[in-house]
């Protein structure tokens, strides 16, 4: 056990997390995202919702401060507007991040082709439709 790290961090995403360098991609995902086709190593967080990831996650994971939108957000086919889901992850990577934060919408079937180019996939059981994200490591 440490002390004062997030449980939903385990051994094996610390140190996935750890050995990412500047400018690598993550991929949070939900439920539906087909994470085993991307070619990347998956972990899986299990029962939690994304916005709880999001909290562990971005607690330890600097987004890049030298780029305007280091997080990007799968739009949804309809083009519907952001749910509280979507505003649950940005309200917490903001929390994080040194700059003013928006996301950069990229539409789903571009979102997959962009998430082949991620080191690392991390999916939780979020059931709210296009909660996928994909952020790029920043540095401390």
């Amino acid at each position: 056990m440490l002390k004062n790290i997030d449980p939903v961090l385990t051994g094996a995403l610390l140190k996935a997390l750890d050995e990412m360098g500047h400018g690598e991609k993550l991929a949070l995902v939900d439920r539906n995202y087909p994470s085993k086709s991307s070619g990347a190593q998956v972990i899986h967080l299990g029962e939690i919702g994304i916005v709880r990831a999001a909290e562990a996650v971005f607690g330890v994971f600097p987004l890049d401060s030298f780029i305007d939108k280091p997080l990007l957000r799968m739009e949804a086919d309809d083009r519907s507007p952001a749910t509280p889901t979507h505003e649950g992850v940005l309200e917490v990577a903001a929390r994080h991040h040194p700059k003013p934060l928006e996301f950069q919408l990229i539409p789903r079937p571009d979102f997959y082709e962009e998430a082949t180019s991620c080191l690392l996939i991390v999916q939780c059981l979020e059931n709210a439709p296009y909660s996928c994200f994909i952020a790029q490591k920043g540095t401390v």
